[in-house]
């Protein structure tokens, strides 16, 4: 029995966490999840949008699921998601991209994955005032965060027999930031001879993606630009509905979607679980029911190809809850 803590969320969040206990429930998951508050609810409740026991779960377990959350606007952390990063130092953040049958878009057989640098860059946060007309930020880019996120790349390319790892990244300007984790991503590219490896300049790796996607694998690079493209590949397959998520640290992770709380939804059970149950069939894969992931995924594929019991946002009319079940049918 795996013990995995569970984050519902803010927003509809508690929705989609519910779909995925449901069809884990239907799968025969070995899973005893551990429900701790986070977010604006654990605010209201005790004050604090991150309270240590969520923390101390999480520690204790290795591994989380997580439903978006909603950071309180002036007060508490600037964001909830930096925050559990920072605490549990998860420095890779993992976006895969891929088409599925029946979802509107203008792209097919796309399959990308973007690994983002989760620590460092512009969102340390460190900025400030210059008097009361200027404002600076400070870029921070150290050898050691660009030596393990790479190197987690690579893994991962190679664990999936991924073909191909593009590092992305603005060293024709930046030349001492980026500059340094272009040297560390080429340095450590000799280690993997069995991946090809290239780089591109992050304003024509956007053009690339949308010009010709097929021609790119695994993408890792820095955490602003990681966060641009990754919502420009969520773009290609239908949109961050369907773009699930996880943050990797030296022993915990925790699998979340990409989208927000959405709580002008909350309640009326019509928001696609996609991205949450696909962010799940992530930490099952990461604990080692590849089986049982792929069963789930195939469900999910089935039934968003049929399109008959689907979400607004994929052109349907079914609620949460008639798409949980169509899936567990397919089950």
């Amino acid at each position: 029995m795996y013990q995995v803590t569970l984050i519902p969320g803010d927003g509809t969040g508690p929705e989609l966490t519910s779909s995925v206990k449901e069809i884990f429930k239907a799968a025969a998951v070995p899973i005893n999840w551990e429900i701790r508050e986070a977010g604006l609810k654990a605010y209201e409740r005790v004050g604090s949008v991150l309270p240590e026991n969520v923390l101390e779960s999480i520690r204790q377990n290795k591994v989380a699921l997580k439903g978006p959350l909603t950071t309180p606007i002036g007060e508490g952390f600037r964001s909830v998601n930096v925050a559990l990063r920072r605490e549990l130092d998860l420095y890779a953040n993992l976006r895969p991209t891929r088409s599925y049958k029946g979802i509107n878009s203008r792209y097919e057989n796309i399959d990308l994955v973007i690994v983002r640098e989760n620590t460092e860059d512009l969102y340390a946060g460190i900025e400030h005032m210059v008097g009361d007309d200027a404002a600076e930020s400070i870029k921070i880019i150290t050898r050691k965060g660009s030596e393990r996120i790479v190197r987690f790349a690579f893994e991962y390319a190679r664990k999936y027999e991924r073909k191909k790892v593009t590092a992305v990244h603005k060293a024709n300007i930046m030349k001492y930031t980026d500059g340094l984790f272009l040297s560390v991503a080429r340095e450590i590219s000799k280690d993997y001879p069995d991946i090809e490896f290239e780089d591109r300049i992050v304003d024509n790796m956007s053009m690339q993606l949308v010009v010709k996607p097929e021609l790119y694998d695994v993408m890792v690079t820095l955490n602003l630009y990681g966060d641009i493209i990754s919502d420009i590949c969520a773009g290609l397959v239908g949109g961050l509905g369907v773009a699930p998520g996880a943050n990797f640290g030296e022993e915990i992770a925790i699998f979340e979607p990409v989208h927000g709380s959405a709580p002008k939804y909350a309640g009326q059970d019509r928001v696609n679980p996609t991205a949450t149950i696909l962010s799940a069939v992530m930490l099952l894969q990461h604990i080692g029911e590849e089986e049982i992931a792929q069963k789930i995924q195939t469900a999910l594929a089935a039934v968003i190809a049929e399109g008959k019991v689907v979400t607004y946002d994929l052109g349907g009319d079914a609620t949460t809850s008639q798409m949980t079940q169509a899936i567990i049918e397919k089950l």
